[in-house]
């Protein structure tokens, strides 16, 4: 079975990984090629760099010549237009697997596949569709999500499942450490379907539908008359883009950890109560404390409280 993979984040690294395992295991799986975005130029000198993605696939290069495999094929286009589509059909790929790889697949791009296409989902459908489920998963401090592979569809993530697992979370999980888990996860259940993929059984999505949107910078800006609950979630889920900040006067404070307290109500939301030496430096939020064990001023080092505060005084009493 010859698949094209889809993806671009670190997220989906593991599961191009379990695919070129198989290859080299000889399981009946070859990659015809990787599809991801282009180069994007970043930096003082403008220098085009490859996604994570296409990074992974360059790297994995070494190790499939040592097999005598051939160099992964990466395709990079703006659009996935009738050039892009027919560089894509000349691949012979049967299969699409796509995870993250951030655009729609119109009808055209999809009946060039024979057995049609699969997405990677990292929320437990049909909660949280759409372009940003693990974030979205920390803010509404849920107790357990999961993987869903299902079978694209033309409307977004509303394709029958073919696999699924479910797992539960301890609460303090970030974006970033949630999304290391979810990929290892979703590679070891992509792996497991495609070993048995001509017996896979899909079945509809039941449940209440749910959305979430991508995730803008201003989506930042900490609200004090939060809950120190919400606001921590903000923290996790932001973390580490666009990170949760707040300002004092036209200087920007990112925080980047902390840990919200029972309720204690001793000054107005925003207010910076002061240090405890076991919890960090306290500030009021609408119901409850949040402690703050590490944070930085806009451009300057990210330091944990104690070096935050030996550097800051005068900083008790501030109100953002």
């Amino acid at each position: 079975m010859k698949i094209l993979f889809a993806g671009s984040p670190e997220i989906a690294i593991p599961s191009l990984k379990a695919i070129v395992d198989m290859e080299i295991e000889e399981k009946a799986v070859t990659l015809a090629g990787v599809l991801t975005n282009p180069d994007r130029r970043r930096g003082r000198h403008g220098q085009g760099e490859p996604s994570d993605v296409s990074a992974a696939a360059s790297n994995l290069d070494l190790e499939r010549k040592e097999r005598g495999l051939v160099p992964i094929v990466q395709l990079k286009p703006e659009k996935l237009d009738a050039e892009a589509r027919e560089k894509v059909l000349s691949l012979g790929a049967e299969l699409l697997v796509s995870f993250a790889y951030g655009r729609i697949f119109g009808p055209r791009f999809l009946a060039l596949f024979p057995l049609g296409g699969i997405n990677i989902h990292p929320s437990l459908l049909p909660k949280y569709r759409g372009a940003s489920p693990i974030p979205a998963v920390i803010l509404a401090r849920e107790g357990e999500t999961g993987i869903c592979i299902q079978k694209l569809a033309l409307k977004m993530d509303s394709g029958d499942i073919l696999a699924s697992e479910r797992f539960a979370l301890s609460g303090l999980e970030t974006t970033s450490s949630l999304s290391e888990i979810a990929g290892r996860r979703a590679a070891l259940l992509l792996r497991e379907l495609l070993g048995d993929f001509a017996h896979r059984v899909l079945r509809s999505q039941e449940g209440e539908i749910s959305y979430c949107r991508e995730i803008k910078k201003s989506d930042g800006v900490i609200d004090w008359t939060k809950s120190a609950v919400e606001i921590d979630a903000q923290i996790r889920a932001y973390t580490p883009w666009p990170l949760s900040f707040t300002r004092r006067g036209n200087d920007t404070l990112f925080i980047l950890e902390a840990r919200p307290l029972p309720k204690r109500q001793e000054g107005e939301a925003g207010t910076v109560l002061g240090v405890d030496r076991n919890l960090g430096i306290l500030i009021q939020t609408g119901d409850g404390i949040l402690a703050v064990t590490h944070l930085q001023w806009q451009a300057k080092k990210a330091l944990d409280w104690k070096s935050f505060s030996n550097g800051e005084r005068g900083f008790i009493g501030t109100k953002f």
